[in-house]
């Protein structure tokens, strides 16, 4: 289980291991929700020294941002919906924990209640089989 409140600020090796974890859950995430290859991208801007930076997730329809930003509330994963992969403004934002991240099918549920995604059919029974 990883740490995600230990900060990244002048840490280069946990900035590192906070991004490569990020990455991967985040990837985990976007298979979890059944979004289509080639639908989103995932990006990552490490930023300065005294920061965590951001990993992102930006799907046709939302968009998702892992960062430390929000630490004194125990939130740092930003979900809102999207227009499109250049739209970086979106809808309303809505925060979550970051330690939801060691838990990705509750995620997932936090955001399809957040943007109304939801699985194909198809993907669906598959999944229930």
């Amino acid at each position: 289980m990883f740490d995600w409140n230990k900060s990244c600020a002048y840490d280069g090796e946990q900035k590192r291991r906070f991004h490569t974890t990020a990455r991967s859950r985040l990837k985990r995430l976007a298979a979890e929700l059944a979004l289509p290859s080639g639908s989103y991208e995932l990006r990552s801007n490490k930023g300065g020294i005294a920061v965590s930076g951001e990993i992102i997730l930006h799907h046709d329809r939302t968009y998702i941002q892992v960062g430390q930003f929000g630490l004194s509330s125990g939130h740092g994963v930003l979900i809102r919906t999207c227009n499109g992969r250049r739209d970086f403004t979106g809808g309303a934002n809505h925060f979550v924990a970051l330690s939801l991240l060691n838990d990705i099918r509750a995620l997932a549920a936090a955001v399809r209640a957040i943007t109304g995604i939801v699985a194909s059919r198809h993907v669906a029974a598959a999944r229930a089989a």
